[in-house]
């Protein structure tokens, strides 16, 4: 059992729980959204996307977000899960964030997306 993200009161009155694959869920969603220096005690900790707000669209931001996504998750979830295919896509103003990975003990692929207003 694992303290869901972000952390709310469930129905009984405890702290809400969640399984493995929704953990591992909400560990990825905090890598791709936490900048750089917002955590205390791990100040390199996140990927940085929030900041490439105002970059220009094109090319070579997509290989960048790409290339940045790819290494947080391995840096910091590289114990938890393999990371396979990360594809990113901007729609309009809003990033499309799509994560391939296998979840190391199970053996289990998993794919997961988020969206983000840019």
């Amino acid at each position: 059992m694992n303290i869901d993200f972000p952390y709310r009161i469930a129905i009984n009155g405890r702290t809400a729980i969640t399984d493995r694959s929704e953990h591992i869920r909400d560990l990825i969603k905090q890598v791709l959204f936490t900048s750089p220096g917002e955590r205390v005690n791990r100040p390199t900790f996140g990927s940085g996307l929030n900041q490439l707000v105002f970059e220009p669209n094109n090319i070579e931001l997509l290989s960048t977000v790409q290339f940045l996504v790819k290494g947080s998750l391995q840096e910091w979830l590289g114990d938890v899960i393999a990371v396979g295919e990360v594809n990113i896509e901007v729609l309009d103003a809003s990033l499309s964030i799509n994560v391939n990975y296998q979840e190391i003990g199970t053996g289990q692929e998993q794919e997961v997306t988020f969206q983000q207003s840019i």
